[in-house]
């Protein structure tokens, strides 16, 4: 059984992944005002032309405006910090003001040490089934009971605390309505 923060085999595609991390900056968006969330866009700086999975857009503080980098990396192995340094490059070439990183693999610890320094929030996304097993003495056997409702998904902020040790928060739920999501409009699904 593979830790829960670091299960490469999620029954979820690349790109249902991305359109999910679309999904939750959206409900996050609070008292944000202009928010725009794109996914998978082509950006056009000095020294290149970057991909980014999700781009979100927004003013806050009486007009102030924002940009955000999000990547979304569904990996077998835990993301190593290159990763985080090619975001934290992506961001200085972009202008852009934050950058998070989402995997469903889990982060090994220098890519947290150099996230944490660089300003980069580190999200883990893992089945929320999976919060139950932990749990469990037993926890390949552990089948949460119905009444539970536990979502498809649930987020996790990555993080190292003062002592040097990894941390993890809880983010909430992913929408249970996953499906719905990925429908386009007129009914299609990606």
């Amino acid at each position: 059984m593979f830790p829960p923060m670091a299960n490469p085999n999620l029954d979820i595609t690349a790109t249902e992944f991305e359109y999910l991390v679309r999904e939750w900056i959206l409900k996050q968006s609070g008292e944000l005002t202009s928010l725009q969330v794109i996914h998978n866009v082509k950006l056009e700086a000095y020294d290149s032309t970057y991909q980014i999975d999700v781009l979100a857009k927004f003013q806050a503080f009486g007009g102030a405006e924002f940009t955000v980098l999000i990547e979304c990396k569904k990996h077998r192995h835990p993301v190593e910090r290159e990763l985080v340094q090619v975001l934290h490059d992506k961001i200085r070439s972009l202008g852009a003001h934050k950058g998070l990183l989402f995997t469903t693999s889990g982060f090994q610890s220098g890519a947290i040490k150099y996230a944490q320094t660089h300003g980069i929030a580190l999200v883990s996304i893992m089945e929320g089934v999976a919060t139950y097993q932990t749990k469990s003495a037993f926890p390949v056997e552990a089948k949460p009971p119905a009444w539970l409702n536990l979502p498809k998904f649930e987020l996790w902020h990555v993080g190292e605390n003062v002592a040097g040790n990894i941390s993890m928060k809880s983010l909430g739920r992913a929408d249970s309505e996953f499906n719905d999501m990925f429908r386009l409009p007129g009914g299609a699904q990606v």
